[in-house]
C-alpha cells in the first residue's frame, strides 16, 4: 500500500543520520505542519557560537539558516547596501533581512541534491563566510564592536571545515586582512558600496522556519 512518505526525497531521519555522521549534535528539534527544524550552535575558526537552524520541508528544500546577527539598529540603507555587496561576493549563499531586521544568511539544498556531504558543505560554507566577515560584522555582534578573545577555545567546527576544505575553495584560505587583534575594537562600519552590477537580494526572509521553507517553493 502507498505510504505517506512515498515521493519524499528527504526525511527527518535522513538529516539526523547525516548530522550524526558529520559529528554534529543538534541542541533541539521542532516539528510543525510537516516542517522539521534543528537548532545547532557551532564555531568557525575565528567566529565562535554561530547559531544555525536547519529547516527541512521534505518537498521543498533543506535550508541552512544562520542567525547572522541581532536586529540592526543603524540606518536601513547602510546595512542593506552591505548585504547587497556580500550577496555579490558570496554567490552560493544569500544574505537578507528578516522582518525584525536581523541579518540572516541562508544556503538552500534541493531535496534531490540533499545528502550528508551536501549538508556538510553548506554548513561549512556558512561558518567560513562568518569567519571571513568577522571584522565587518563585529559592530552588529558586540557592543562597541569589541571582538572577544577566543584564543583559548577549541572550535566545534574545525573538523567540519577541514573535511570540506577542497569544496570551500578560497573560503578555506586566509581570511580578509585582520584589522584588529582579538579583544580589540573593530573600526566603524561605514556604508559599503555595492559591486558593479549588484542586484537586490530579493524579498526579505520570513520570520519563521516554516514560512521560509514555503517561500522557497514560490521561487
Amino acid at each position: 500500500m502507498p505510504t505517506a512518505d512515498q515521493g519524499v526525497a528527504v526525511r527527518p531521519a535522513d538529516v539526523e543520520r547525516w548530522l550524526d555522521e558529520l559529528g554534529l549534535r543538534p541542541d533541539a528539534r521542532s516539528d510543525r505542519e510537516g516542517v522539521t527544524s534543528w537548532d545547532l550552535r557551532l564555531d568557525g575558526r575565528r567566529r565562535f557560537d554561530v547559531p544555525i537552524t536547519l529547516i527541512l520541508d521534505p518537498l521543498v528544500a533543506l535550508i541552512v539558516w544562520v542567525h547572522f546577527a541581532p536586529p540592526i539598529a543603524d540606518a536601513y540603507r547602510k546595512s542593506y547596501r552591505k548585504l547587497l555587496h556580500w550577496n555579490d561576493e558570496f554567490p552560493f549563499a544569500k544574505f537578507s533581512l528578516a522582518e525584525d531586521e536581523r541579518p540572516i544568511l541562508t544556503v538552500e539544498i534541493a531535496p534531490v541534491l540533499a545528502g550528508r556531504d551536501a549538508l556538510g558543505v553548506a554548513i561549512a560554507r556558512s561558518l567560513a563566510i562568518s569567519d571571513q566577515l568577522l571584522e565587518e560584522s563585529a559592530s552588529w555582534l558586540w557592543i562597541g564592536g569589541r571582538i572577544p578573545d577566543t584564543s583559548g577555545r577549541a572550535s566545534r567546527g574545525e573538523a567540519l571545515l577541514e573535511r570540506y576544505r577542497a569544496e570551500l575553495g578560497e573560503l578555506a584560505g586566509e581570511p580578509r586582512p585582520n584589522l584588529i587583534e582579538p579583544g580589540g575594537i573593530a573600526p566603524a562600519n561605514g556604508p559599503t558600496p555595492p559591486a558593479a552590477g549588484a542586484t537586490s537580494p530579493g524579498p526579505s526572509a520570513t520570520d519563521t522556519p516554516a514560512d521560509l521553507a514555503r517561500a522557497a517553493a514560490d521561487r
